[in-house]
């Protein structure tokens, strides 16, 4: 969804969301699976309790966390107060607040194979709604390792949790599989007994108010659109860097990497939503069919040419906020000989008529000079320059959507220098969100929640979705699969990146746009 409050056209649809919902939502039961978690700490309930503020909360809604730590109820909202005073966006919970929230919390522990696990959950959800007088809409949340995935599906099924294709959803988190197999075996289990329309994979970047204002952006300004081709753009940067290592998901990394992680699943968001082609209506599966469409234009890597593609690295120790850190290999958690990446960069093409011979860059890594997430749009040099450029500064137009942290667009472009000489020098027109929106953004987690219990999927993946993402980067995956020749680790800490990503764009005669920081006038909220 867009900026709840505020309407939002394309053509003559017009999308409006009103602040207060209370009335317009069922009554809803949402079950916790994997709820003694950080997930369901640090994200899930923080943003659900930013929701109840805002009175977006169903008037009858409940929270029950099923895990196998044992915990009483009691127990358990304590531990989610903390959570929410550690990570809330508003901060610290009131006595008041909380005493107003946690009674529609409670809590299960039990283990997710036992047969009672079931009949106690059925016995709370009827109790629930015996009380509310009403049937309520069931969400099934999966905050579980994904080895839980398959057997807790089938026990919500075999208990006829799957009945109700209205009113039963269940909410499967990422990593939506490991490779284009495991993610059509966990496809088939999740269709075999829920419909594709009560499926919910959460990506929570889809959620970002700043990567759905990237659909707005380009759809709701007739300045943007004609030129958001072929004939004007001349490549296509998406960046996704971290300034942290893997910190204390060593052991979890390990088994992942650079592509996996972030570039199959949060980039390829991205490049969705920047060259997809425009909706005709703002309705899920429209703008899914769209965003596939991108995905299934992408051409396909060769095998044996991975290497003219795709670059791999891994940090190693260097210097970061002029601190001395230590490389991946030496991270807790992390094999002494460890061959995973840390970084991945790709060069795609996009085969249809809006993109033919556009390259789109896509990079990722941990220990980079800073974090950010920005999609930058190259224009091709005006086609003969009558104006004189001083000192060499002629540089040629481009548009960066930043995402995080700061939420802005910046359009750089050409200004005449004031004086007597007819000299032009790069300029930049800032839009910065926290200048203009008074109010704060709310969080991913909440914007994708709510739309769980309004039953609206734009924002979540498609099973075809996935799969066809998986299968581009398929290839390079089987290629990685041996053990690289040059010597790990090939960056530094604090750098951006090998030296292979940089010959990447300059076989090209392009070189990335590297994010900064916004001035510290523009990124304060006033």
């Amino acid at each position: 969804m867009f900026h709840r409050g505020s309407p939002f056209v394309i053509g003559h649809f017009v999308f409006s969301h009103s602040k207060q919902m209370d009335s317009n939502l069922a009554p809803t039961t949402l079950v916790i699976f994997g709820s003694s978690g950080d997930l369901t700490w640090r994200k899930v309930v923080p943003a659900l309790y930013n929701l109840f503020l805002d009175d977006l909360l169903p008037e009858k809604f409940c929270i029950l966390g099923v895990a196998r730590k044992p915990m009483t109820d009691d127990e358990f909202r304590a531990r989610l107060r903390e959570g929410v005073d550690r990570f809330s966006r508003r901060g610290k919970a009131t006595d008041s607040d909380w005493r107003r929230f946690a009674p529609d919390v409670s809590y299960l522990a039990t283990d997710y194979a036992s047969t009672d696990t079931y009949a106690n959950i059925t016995s709370r959800l009827a109790a629930a709604e015996e009380g509310w007088k009403t049937k309520a809409t069931r969400i099934f949340y999966l905050a579980t390792p994904p080895s839980a995935f398959e057997p807790i599906v089938r026990d919500l099924a075999k208990n006829g949790f799957h009945s109700d294709r209205a009113s039963a959803r269940v909410v499967v988190e990422k990593p939506f599989g490991r490779d284009l197999e495991s993610a059509r075996a966990l496809n088939a289990t999740l269709t075999e007994f829920f419909h594709e329309s009560q499926i919910y994979r959460i990506d929570h970047y889809l959620g970002k108010e700043t990567v759905q204002n990237i659909m707005a952006f380009r759809f709701a300004n007739a300045m943007f659109e004609p030129i958001w081709n072929r004939r004007y753009i001349e490549n296509v940067q998406i960046t996704v860097a971290e300034r942290i290592g893997v910190e204390s998901r060593g052991a979890y990394y390990e088994k992942s990497g650079a592509l996996r992680d972030m570039l199959q699943n949060h980039l390829m968001q991205l490049l969705c939503l920047s060259a997809m082609e425009p909706p005709v209506a703002f309705e899920a599966d429209e703008i899914r069919n769209k965003m596939v469409d991108v995905l299934r234009a992408v051409r396909s890597v060769p095998p044996d040419g991975v290497e003219q593609f795709a670059v791999r690295g891994q940090y190693g120790a260097g210097r970061v906020d002029a601190k001395e850190v230590a490389a991946y290999r030496d991270e807790k958690g992390v094999a002494r000989g460890s061959t995973t990446e840390t970084f991945a960069a790709l060069k795609l093409h996009v085969d249809n008529w809006r993109w033919h011979g556009v390259p789109f860059y896509l990079r990722t890594g941990k220990r980079l000079p800073l974090s950010a997430s920005a999609v930058t749009v190259q224009f091709k040099p005006v086609p003969h320059q009558a104006f004189e450029s001083c000192q060499g500064d002629w540089l040629q137009n481009s548009l960066t959507i930043y995402i995080q942290p700061e939420e802005r667009i910046t359009l750089r472009f050409q200004a005449k220098q004031p004086g007597p000489q007819v000299c032009m020098m790069p300029v930049e027109m800032r839009f910065n969100y926290a200048d203009f929106f008074r109010s704060p953004s709310p969080e991913a987690y909440e914007t994708l929640l709510l739309d769980v219990m309004e039953g609206n999927a734009t924002l979540f993946m498609r099973a075809d979705q996935v799969e066809a993402a998986w299968k581009i980067v398929t290839p390079i995956l089987e290629a990685w699969s041996v053990p690289p020749t040059s010597d790990f680790p090939n960056y530094g800490a604090g750098s951006w990146g090998p030296e292979e990503a940089q010959s990447l764009l300059a076989r090209d005669g392009f070189s990335w746009r590297n994010p900064k920081m916004a001035p510290k006038s523009a990124a304060t909220p006033k």
